[in-house]
């Protein structure tokens, strides 16, 4: 980290949590690259508060594609990136009640047909899965190539990453305004000002707010609240409990240590971007709805948090030139997910900025989709 942008650089990225980070990683070895960030660390927000998971089905179809093809990059990173993988065994649980088996069927017939690894399970062997489970919960697809991630690890070797390959970081360093000039951006920062050839939209919750500083038209990224605990059980629920996740949305759940499972009642609450921090409203909601799926009893609420999930309005991941003005670029809208599908956007996009094509699965999947383009 330095305290001081230089004068100018080909490609500024607005935000250093895992977005920008994995960017920045793979951007640096081919462009000029600063990565600024408003808070006094990266990673302060979403990317510092996920309950991640790389999780293939999560986020639905349309993200499928940006996951899976970052499995082998999460699971056997280059020995140049890392010298062990960000992953760690889990399996996953897609339940549903006896009146929702059409909607499980479903679920596990849409991802089957993508090519996901999802098997639909009896309720004798949900029972198995999952100690004290009530007997109406007898639905349920299984993915056992789920994997919990190492976060904090992953983005750290991402920032180690960018450094090595020439990239500067300032923190507490907010885009205050940019100016379009004629070899790119005039840009106003917390801290100094810098010419950009380019300026990558990076923000998160924030993304629109940064577009409107640069004068850039939004496309509707929208922050949510999402709450988490980390709940103490009166019964011995095992540490390698698979995430627990309800078809219709209500409510995840996963081991985290033995009799500790942490909990979400996955609220998503629109807000605008800010410090988020939990409603206790939406704690005694999580309790109550992981009480009704299985019998374990609640000792104590040993932390919780919240965090913003951003989405764009059709939920897709949005990256690429802005359909007006090609020197702005966007990376944001990651929802949930933008941990799992990390790697796959990084190196799509920096084969757009100035890097070589990947190869691999990575290579293979189309950018077009998730062009900001299509917000006509």
């Amino acid at each position: 980290m330095t305290d001081a942008p230089p004068s100018a650089t080909d490609v500024l990225i607005v935000g250093a949590g895992i977005a920008g980070a994995s960017l920045a990683a793979a951007l640096a070895p081919w462009r000029r690259v600063l990565m600024v960030e408003a808070e006094d660390a990266p990673g302060y927000h979403a990317t510092g508060r996920s309950a991640a998971f790389w999780h293939e089905s999560y986020g639905g179809v349309g993200v499928q594609p940006l996951t899976h093809a970052s499995l082998e990059m999460l699971n056997d990173p280059p020995p140049e990136f890392s010298d062990h993988g960000f992953l760690s065994p889990r399996g996953a649980l897609t339940l549903g009640q006896r009146s929702e088996a059409a909607a499980v069927d479903a679920f596990a017939a849409e991802f089957a047909a993508q090519g996901v690894d999802v098997a639909r399970m009896s309720g004798e062997a949900v029972a198995r899965m999952v100690p004290g489970l009530r007997p109406e919960w007898s639905e349920a697809a299984y993915e056992a190539a789920c994997r919990d991630i190492d976060v904090g690890g992953l983005h750290a070797a991402y920032l180690r990453a960018a450094k090595r390959a020439g990239a500067t970081l300032v923190t507490r360093a907010p885009l205050r305004r940019a100016r379009r000039v004629s070899d790119g951006w005039d840009v106003e920062l917390g801290s100094g000002r810098v010419r950009a050839a380019l300026i990558v939209n990076a923000a998160g919750a924030w993304a629109d707010e940064v577009a409107a500083a640069c004068g850039i038209a939004p496309v509707g990224i929208q922050p949510y609240r999402r709450t988490v605990m980390q709940v103490r059980l009166g019964v011995p629920v095992p540490a390698d409990l698979p995430l627990v996740i309800h078809v219709g949305g209500e409510f995840y759940f996963k081991g985290q240590s033995e009799g500790r499972v942490w909990l979400t009642p996955h609220d998503e609450t629109p807000t605008a971007p800010h410090d988020a921090a939990p409603e206790e409203l939406d704690v005694a909601l999580a309790i109550d709805r992981m009480q009704s799926v299985v019998d374990w009893p609640v000792v104590a609420v040993e932390r919780k948090w919240a965090g913003l999930r951003s989405f764009a309005p059709d939920r897709i991941p949005v990256f690429g030139a802005d359909r007006h003005e090609r020197a702005f670029i966007w990376c944001a809208g990651q929802g949930g997910f933008g941990i799992q599908t990390a790697p796959a956007i990084a190196a799509l996009l920096a084969a757009e900025l100035g890097a070589p094509p990947p190869g691999g699965a990575i290579g293979r999947v189309d950018p077009t989709p998730f062009a900001p383009s299509r917000f006509a």
